[in-house]
């Protein structure tokens, strides 16, 4: 039975993450939204945390994903789009995530991550390979300007990862697994 619903969710997610940059937009357009969604989200961090600023023109590369996710009792999953900037050579990568998770939870957040790469190698191997495991814990309440929810940061395996809540009202801690992979469309 668990494996069923973790099945589900997997695959919810997946079809979740092909809508997220989908529909009748042509790859251009497409590849212009989530430029735009990557701007709009480093003003924002930027905002909040300006050291950011500099630790990304250092770094080898940085990544930027839009993630809606749903937490429900004991299940988690979540979907998004993003790209991901070589600062060594210029190249954008567009990439899709899809995640699952199980843990205790309840509620609905649409976030943004912002990934820092400090070495070639860990740049190289998030964009071939594109898993991240982990346990997250957070809460959030906010709709637009109003409420709160933190900019959290973690840093493992030479990336350091901010995240930054949009909306949304959740409470959860949940042992999760996501995957990034290319877009073939996009790239």
């Amino acid at each position: 039975m668990k494996k069923l619903i973790i099945l589900s969710v997997l695959a919810f997610t997946v079809a979740l993450t092909g809508c997220a940059t989908t529909g009748s937009a042509s790859p251009s357009e497409k590849r212009s939204l989530v430029q735009s969604m990557k701007s709009n989200t480093l003003d924002k961090l930027y905002a909040k945390k300006p050291d950011v600023k500099q630790q990304i023109a250092n770094s080898a590369g940085f990544a930027v994903f839009d993630n809606a996710n749903v937490n429900v009792v004991l299940a988690s999953f979540g979907g998004g789009y993003g790209v991901v900037k070589n600062n060594l050579t210029g190249k954008s990568t567009y990439m899709n995530m899809g995640e699952a998770g199980l843990g205790l939870g309840l509620g609905v957040k649409d976030f943004n991550v912002v990934m820092v790469f400090h070495t070639q190698a860990a740049l190289n191997r998030f964009i071939e390979h594109g898993w991240a495991f982990g346990g997250n814990a957070d809460a959030a309440a906010k709709y637009g300007d109003k409420g709160g929810a933190v900019v959290a940061e973690d840093i493992a395996d030479q990336v350091t990862v901010y995240s930054v809540t949009e909306n949304g009202l959740a409470l959860q801690a949940v042992l999760k697994g996501t995957k990034f992979w290319v877009d073939s469309e996009l790239n």
